[in-house]
């Protein structure tokens, strides 16, 4: 069969499930699709999916198998009655979970004469099937790239490193990353909205911003990888100035100052521990030790 028409079984069909599913059958994919719930499988199954009755009826019917499901325990719960049906075949894990359980199911995999690739889908449903949407792989990378044109039915398929560990990883990392710039967005919005400024007149100006605090990312990340911080644009001394004004801004218009009262406190922190001449980059210092501090 040709490769762009490879043969998918998708095990779970929750919310993502079906939209992984969904995307394999618009791609051309012959899918067959599997959950405990056999309901969910009709509106699939109406598309010309082929609903399993069971998961070893499920993992026999193709060579590549997705699972999307509730968590490690769940997927665990699935697999194990019918590991001997994994021999030969791909494991493509997309359920969330810690890199040390990515590793645990790789080698469990592995043992039962499977290739196993795990995944982190950084998308909500909606943006499954579109190429702008990044799915991280993780596991071997020859794998990877014999599966890559059926994995790019579902976003764009990027290979990280060999340890299956990693996509978990950096979902956590890249996630951490969303809250803390969502969170201060919202913080920005409910300030300038003390002043009647509406949401959808602050967002292009803050987005715009957002574009531009990328860019220091990029001029800090050698910084960071090599361990030297120099102060050439402005010190952490300066942003702790800085922060001050925003601070005295948000108490008096009522804005719960929690967020930037805790980013204060690290930057002090890194002041102290001898970085305030540093770029902001040297915040990483007390954040790669604060675990060795308690």
């Amino acid at each position: 069969m040709n490769a762009d028409h490879q043969a998918v079984t998708v095990i779970g069909l929750g919310s993502m499930g079906s939209e992984l599913a969904s995307a394999l059958l618009d791609r051309g994919h012959p899918t067959t699709v599997w959950n405990r719930t056999v309901e969910k499988a009709r509106p699939l199954a109406d598309r010309g999916a082929h609903p399993a009755t069971t998961p070893r009826e499920a993992i026999t019917a193709s060579p590549l198998v997705l699972a999307c499901v509730l968590d490690y325990e769940v997927l665990r719960s699935v697999l194990e009655p019918v590991a001997e049906a994994l021999a030969g075949k791909v494991l493509v894990n997309l359920t969330s979970g810690s890199p040390e359980q990515a590793r645990e199911m790789a080698g469990w995999v592995r043992s039962h004469g499977a290739d196993y690739l795990d995944g982190a889908i950084m998308t909500t449903p909606p943006g499954v099937g579109s190429p702008e949407m990044m799915f991280l792989y993780s596991g071997p990378h020859a794998v990877f790239e014999a599966h890559r044109p059926t994995l790019a039915a579902l976003g764009d398929p990027l290979h990280l490193s060999d340890d299956p560990g990693m996509a978990s990883l950096y979902d956590a990392a890249l996630l951490g990353l969303m809250w803390s710039t969502m969170t201060g967005w919202l913080h920005g919005t409910a300030l300038v909205g003390a002043e009647k400024t509406p949401a959808t007149a602050f967002t292009p100006i803050a987005v715009r911003w957002l574009t531009a605090v990328a860019g220091f990312l990029t001029a800090y990340a050698p910084q960071v990888d090599a361990g030297r911080y120099p102060g050439d644009d402005a010190t952490i001394d300066v942003q702790i100035a800085a922060i001050e004004h925003l601070l005295h801004a948000a108490e008096a218009r009522g804005v719960d100052n929690a967020l930037p009262e805790l980013l204060k406190s690290t930057m002090e922190r890194a002041k102290v521990a001898g970085h305030g001449s540093d770029s902001f980059a040297g915040v990483i210092e007390v954040l790669r030790k604060s675990g060795d501090q308690q």
